[in-house]
C-alpha cells in the first residue's frame, strides 16, 4: 500500500497503460488511462471467424444501432476478422442525439483501427493419409510440389501417416494428386 498522502492530494494515472495476461489459456487484455468522468457506455463490436462468420455488437444503453453497429461497420468496412474494437463514452454533457452518436462511435472506431497494424494470414487446411512404405517418398514430393507440409508423421509397421497442412485453395488439387497413388489411403482429419 502506498504510504498515506496529504488529504489535499490525491494520484491519478499521468500516461495511459496496457497489460495482458494470461491465466489457464483464458486472455485479459487490459487498459489503464486517465478519466475525468464515469464512463457512461463501453460499446463493442467483435469479428470471429476465416471468413468473418460470427460478429456481435453492443449498444451498451445507447439508443439501438448507433454505437455497436456503427463500430461493426468500420470493422467489415476494413475486411478484419478476429478482431474487437471498444469505444468508451465519457457524457460531456451535451446530448449527440441518435445520428450524432453514430458518427461518433463511427469516427473513434476507424481512428483506432486506423492506429492499428494488419496483417494477413493464411487459411490452411489439414488432412490425414496412410501410406506404404514403398510409395512415402511420392506421396512426400507431391507434398513438397504443392508447397504443403508434412506437419506431423508416425510410423508404423506398414507405412506412414502423415499429416499435411496447406493453404486452403490448394487442398482440393493436392489431393486429387496425392489420390493418383493408389496404395494411399485419405484417413480422419489430423485436427480432429
Amino acid at each position: 500500500m502506498p504510504e498515506a498522502l496529504p488529504t489535499d492530494t490525491y494520484l491519478t494515472l499521468d500516461q495511459p497503460g496496457e497489460g495482458y495476461l494470461t491465466e489457464k489459456r483464458s486472455r485479459f487484455p487490459a487498459f489503464a488511462m486517465h478519466v475525468d468522468s464515469d464512463a457512461r457506455h463501453v460499446c463493442y463490436a467483435y469479428v470471429i471467424g476465416d471468413h468473418g462468420e460470427r460478429t456481435r455488437s453492443n449498444d451498451d444503453g445507447e439508443p439501438s444501432g448507433s454505437a455497436g453497429v456503427p463500430i461493426l461497420g468500420r470493422l467489415r468496412a476494413a475486411g478484419l476478422t478476429y478482431a474487437l474494437v471498444i469505444v468508451v463514452r465519457y457524457f460531456g454533457g451535451v446530448k449527440l442525439g441518435t445520428g450524432g452518436l453514430a458518427v461518433a462511435y463511427k469516427t473513434a472506431a476507424a481512428e483506432a483501427l486506423a492506429a492499428a497494424t494488419v496483417k494477413e494470414c493464411i487459411v490452411k487446411a489439414r488432412f490425414q493419409v496412410e501410406v506404404p512404405y514403398a510409395d512415402a517418398d511420392v506421396m512426400q514430393r507431391f507434398v513438397k510440389e504443392a508447397d504443403a507440409d508434412i506437419v506431423e508423421r508416425n510410423y508404423t509397421d506398414k507405412g506412414l501417416i502423415a499429416a499435411i497442412s496447406i493453404r486452403l485453395t490448394g487442398e482440393a488439387a493436392l489431393r486429387t494428386r496425392l489420390a493418383q497413388i493408389l496404395s494411399l489411403k485419405f484417413s480422419k482429419q489430423a485436427d480432429e
